[in-house]
């Protein structure tokens, strides 16, 4: 009796321990598919992200409207006029290649050094604003073919014998846009950078005497010094011989949105638009060489 007694309490034990076996295991195999299902999730997450890019033009072209970054405060390349209608150089040239895909173009205007993180906040599709390609820059952005060819130059307070050529900018105080391609040259002949946001800013230091000079755009400098007149109270003192270029920009992965720009400007160049774009602002043709 006992010994029967004792092969049923075995065997009871025996189905106990199996059944905390088979629940342990399936607490286990459900745990394991919760992590894989995560991690599936995880993966469509990061394959949608992508594809938001990828598919981009699709989604502008269904909605109508391109964004389109800008300034508003750098004449003349993108500025409000007398009637605070925003207009420019770049507003212009973006219009007409909205115009030509068929697009509304919404400027979203923006400071210089928070455009960068707007594009890539995903508040607007593209940038229009004199944006200088540079190696650094192809790394993270891609870029569409050059709508304008010009070259730095060195500007002072009028009277200032002191800063005649970039080599006196050893030492020198040069108030620059921080993230900008004239920062660097300024930076290259050893200036001591005061940054401003923005072309203006960095005129009034000048002519306040809170900065010794700056490096700038060209066409941008004898824009203002034609509009300030005999007031300009700054000048052109040295020039480099290396022209810039400057391109619309985007994020990494936007292919056929970067296509999509560079046919409408490869059609404005071909048929003249461009070129009269430019003499309209320039009194000749800066999109090329």
């Amino acid at each position: 009796m006992k010994k029967f007694l004792s092969i049923i309490s075995f065997t009871l034990l025996a189905m106990v321990i199996a059944a905390c076996g088979t629940s342990n295991q399936d607490s286990a195999d459900q745990a394991s598919n919760g992590d894989n299902e995560n991690k599936e999730e995880g993966t469509s997450e990061e394959s949608t992200n992508s594809n938001s890019d990828q598919n981009l033009y699709e989604q502008i072209k269904e909605e109508g409207v391109l964004r389109v970054g800008t300034e508003g405060t750098y004449p003349p390349y993108t500025f409000h006029d007398e009637n605070d209608k925003l207009t420019g150089y770049d507003v212009e040239v973006a219009r007409e290649v909205g115009k030509r895909l068929d697009l509304e173009v919404k400027f979203m205007e923006t400071k210089w050094d928070s455009m960068f993180a707007g594009l890539n906040s995903k508040r607007f599709d593209m940038i229009a604003n004199q944006v200088g390609i540079k190696p650094e820059r192809e790394e993270k952005y891609d870029f569409s073919t050059p709508y304008t060819i010009s070259t730095a130059v060195l500007v002072a307070k009028k009277g200032n014998d002191n800063i005649t050529s970039f080599e006196d900018l050893e030492g020198a105080t040069a108030a620059q846009s921080l993230t900008s391609n004239f920062a660097d040259i300024a930076k290259e002949y050893g200036a001591e950078v005061t940054g401003v946001e923005g072309f203006n800013p960095a005129m009034q230091l000048l002519a306040s005497g809170r900065a010794d000079a700056t490096v700038n755009d060209r066409l941008s400098v004898l824009d203002f010094i034609k509009e300030k007149g005999d007031n300009a109270q700054v000048e052109i003192v040295d020039r480099q011989d290396e022209a810039s270029e400057s391109a619309m920009m985007f994020r990494k992965g936007n292919d056929k949105l970067v296509e999509a720009v560079n046919g409408a400007l490869k059609e404005m160049k071909e048929d003249g638009t461009l070129s009269e774009i430019s003499k309209e602002w320039f009194g000749e043709d800066v999109s090329t060489k």
